[in-house]
């Protein structure tokens, strides 16, 4: 016999009752792709890009991975605008660096808050599936053909299958590195794929987060007609460690040293990357820029293990809270970021430490 529901208390007087929440059918992701389809050109470049992740990664390529953009997109034209820009420095800069651009469209949340531009494309809204997939497909699709290497936080793994073909580096975030659905999720995605570690700073968890992904693994997954279907997965052994930091930033060259030490115990290659930003930061954007100082250093002293950074960055500099009003485009909603202006100065700087650690 299934178990009966506790009855639900009475609206209170004078208080009208919740609307019900808006249910339907959604697009499968063939259906969306072929609304937003990713043109070959693409799709081969892509691929492409992610081989030469994994190349960094794996040190057969010297260069530097540096991913950068907003903490969150919430305004399209905006983002486009900014990967133009980051798309103009990474062909300036790609001697050394394999600038890549967060175009992240989930937004991980502790308690509550704006869910990111994919389920809720109304800023403050109260959510649109719906018109938030077809959003976000099409923006994905307009990134990519800028040329730039995408990167994206998968937070809910049933919505993957809309967008991974547009992706070529990924995240697991510290709120979701110990739940097993992500693992193995990161275990099937066809690109490398980052762990940050918990929100509490200690490393155990990513690292047991990266040997998960690197097996094989049976999971539920929504098939390109829109059913539940299963996967076999074949493993992920380009996963990696992604140093966020915690209470306290875990960035110097003896919490590195203390990374690849965890790393080598767990019988995993000695390769991490650093977000400067989030606990490292304080989430204070304007501590961004002495943090990629710190890490430039390391670099160009020759530290191998120092695969990638990633930065927080935007058009422009801080953030907002909008409240009831229309937020403004070039500004985060999210977490503070570096302005553009600011974030040149230290794509400039990691190329000169990338430059040096592989002369």
């Amino acid at each position: 016999m299934m178990p009966s529901l506790p009855p639900q208390a009475p609206p209170a007087p004078g208080r009208p009752l919740p609307a019900p929440a808006t249910t339907g059918p959604l697009p499968s992701p063939a259906e969306l792709a072929l609304e937003f389809p990713l043109p070959p050109e693409s799709a081969e470049r892509i691929a492409r890009h992610r081989e030469t992740i994994r190349a960094v990664l794996e040190r057969r390529d010297p260069r530097l991975l540096v991913v950068a953009g907003p903490c969150s997109v919430h305004d399209p034209a905006a983002a486009l605008e900014y990967a133009g820009l980051l798309a103009d420095a990474a062909r300036r800069f790609e001697d050394d660096l394999v600038v890549v651009l967060r175009a992240y469209l989930e937004k991980p949340r502790t308690v509550t808050g704006w869910t990111g531009l994919l389920t809720s494309p109304e800023y403050g809204g109260t959510g649109d599936l719906d018109a938030g997939l077809r959003l976000g497909r099409s923006l994905l699709t307009d990134t990519a053909a800028t040329g730039l290497p995408l990167a994206y936080e998968f937070v809910d793994p049933a919505l993957a299958p809309y967008v991974a073909d547009t992706v070529s580096w990924a995240a697991i975030g510290a709120r979701t590195v110990a739940s097993q659905p992500h693992r193995h999720l990161a275990s099937w995605l066809p690109m490398p794929v980052g762990m940050k570690n918990c929100v509490s700073g200690g490393l155990d968890t990513a690292v047991a987060a990266v040997q998960a992904a690197a097996h094989a693994h049976t999971l539920p997954a929504v098939s390109s007609d829109g059913r539940l279907t299963t996967v076999r997965s074949s493993g992920n052994r380009s996963a990696h460690l992604v140093l966020r930091g915690g209470p306290v930033p875990n960035y110097d060259r003896r919490d590195i040293a203390r990374a690849r030490a965890a790393l080598a115990a767990a019988g995993l290659p000695e390769r991490v990357v650093v977000d400067a930003s989030h606990g490292n930061s304080g989430k204070d954007h304007n501590r961004q820029p002495g943090v990629v100082a710190d890490l430039a250093g390391q670099i160009a002293d020759g530290d191998a293990s120092l695969a990638g950074v990633m930065i927080e960055s935007y058009l422009s500099d801080g953030r907002q809270d909008p409240g009831a009003g229309r937020p403004r485009p070039d500004l985060s909603v999210t977490d503070a970021c570096l302005g553009w202006s600011r974030t040149l100065p230290l794509l400039d700087a990691l190329a000169v430490a990338a430059r040096k650690r592989a002369s």
